[in-house]
């Protein structure tokens, strides 16, 4: 990161010193072509010493993405192919009986139909938040971009996706292969330094093994390192504040706080105040009327406050008699434009009604749903 600002500080031609090596950046026809039709051209310098042309723009984002994907695997136990399907709106948060935010990374299904949601840790927090804030730095918002499936053979609608990238003028979300190769490129280049690795390869899902190892021998209950690792039928995404009660979130915290003590502090990344002040005030800013607004994190409302419209609303069902009082004065006012021949306003008024209406069923169905206990396991007697 360091040579790659030393870079942009330089004209093409010119050459500059980082770490006492000398190096010069390039000033051939393409980087001539490219700093006239790109923002943020490329910056490609020679190594003055063993004239290698070295492109650090893209060294460094793929240093960042194979860094953000490894660390995110590790501290999630998810699989490669959920890892490269998380988008913005997988960034949600459960508040604890005492009080306490925690933040929660929702799965969604690929190997099965099973959503989950895995609590984040401060670790798995923080490489959450720099990939959130590279995506959205100078006041941008994460573009929407559509991603090829393999499996299905098709392309999804276009979503933030977290783990996307640009090369070139091309915007895309980073293939499950381009992971595996990355992962394979840097075991070969342990391997040339530390001979004790070398031949040796990892692949992402090892990275889950090894998570789920670490859990079962940290004292974690076995059905609840089951529920992180998507091994139960858990509820979808709107049910996920019932299902993931506080048995699953309490043990997961206690598993982390053991761990942290049994390691050396070196080796744990710290969430900054900053980047919790800025989780705390968004989730804060969520809470409206009628219940909790789940638009992405980092985001502001898109919808001018019109809740009942709104489709990531996620209705309270201790206000439906709130919705009976607003279905009421929508119906006066349905008549009153009736009168007045208002036809636009009838048109919108139907839209509304028919929003509130679905609201209503969905919030009665919730309302019915209460949270299974799975107890915790105990081992049965042997039969005489």
């Amino acid at each position: 990161m360091g040579l790659l600002e030393a870079g942009r500080q330089v004209s093409l031609g010119e050459p500059f010193e980082y770490d006492d090596r000398r190096y010069r950046r390039s000033n051939s026809k393409k980087d001539q072509r490219l700093v006239k039709v790109e923002a943020e051209p490329p910056v490609r310098v020679h190594d003055e010493e063993t004239s290698e042309l070295i492109n650090i723009t893209l060294a460094e984002d793929s240093a960042f993405w194979e860094w953000a994907a490894v660390e995110v695997l590790r501290h999630s136990g998810i699989r490669i192919e959920e890892l490269s399907e998380l988008t913005h709106l997988s960034i949600r948060q459960y508040e604890r009986p005492n009080g306490e935010i925690i933040a929660l990374l929702v799965i969604a299904p690929s190997k099965n139909d099973r959503e989950r949601v895995i609590p984040m840790s401060a670790d798995l927090f923080h490489v959450v938040a720099q990939i959130i804030r590279r995506h959205t730095r100078d006041g941008r918002t994460i573009p929407l971009v559509s991603r090829y499936d393999g499996h299905e053979k098709s392309w999804s609608d276009r979503m933030p996706f977290l783990f996307q990238r640009q090369v070139g003028t091309i915007r895309s979300v980073l293939a499950t292969g381009t992971m595996l190769n990355m992962l394979r490129r840097t075991c070969q280049e342990i391997g040339e330094t530390d001979k004790a690795f070398a031949g040796l390869t990892f692949t992402p899902h090892d990275f889950r093994r090894l998570f789920a190892t670490e859990i079962v021998n940290g004292g974690l209950p076995i059905h609840i390192g089951a529920a992180l690792l998507g091994h139960l039928n858990l509820q979808t995404t709107q049910g996920y504040v019932a299902v993931f009660n506080e048995d699953v979130v309490a043990h997961y915290q206690q598993f982390l706080n053991n761990r942290r003590s049994l390691r050396p502090a070196i080796e744990y990344g710290e969430v900054t105040k900053q980047e919790w002040a800025e989780f705390e005030e968004h989730f804060e800013k969520r809470k409206v009327e009628l219940g909790n607004c789940a638009r992405p994190y980092g985001t502001p409302c898109q919808h001018e406050h019109a809740c009942i419209r709104c489709p990531v609303l996620q209705f309270n069902p201790k206000m439906l008699s709130r919705l009976e009082e607003l279905e009421k004065d929508l119906i006066l006012r349905r008549k009153r434009a009736e009168l007045e021949g208002w036809l636009g306003e009838i048109d919108g008024i139907d839209k509304t009604l028919a929003f509130l209406r679905a609201k209503r069923i969905e919030a009665e169905r919730i309302k019915q749903r209460t949270a299974v206990h799975l107890g915790l396991p105990h081992v049965r007697r042997p039969q005489d």
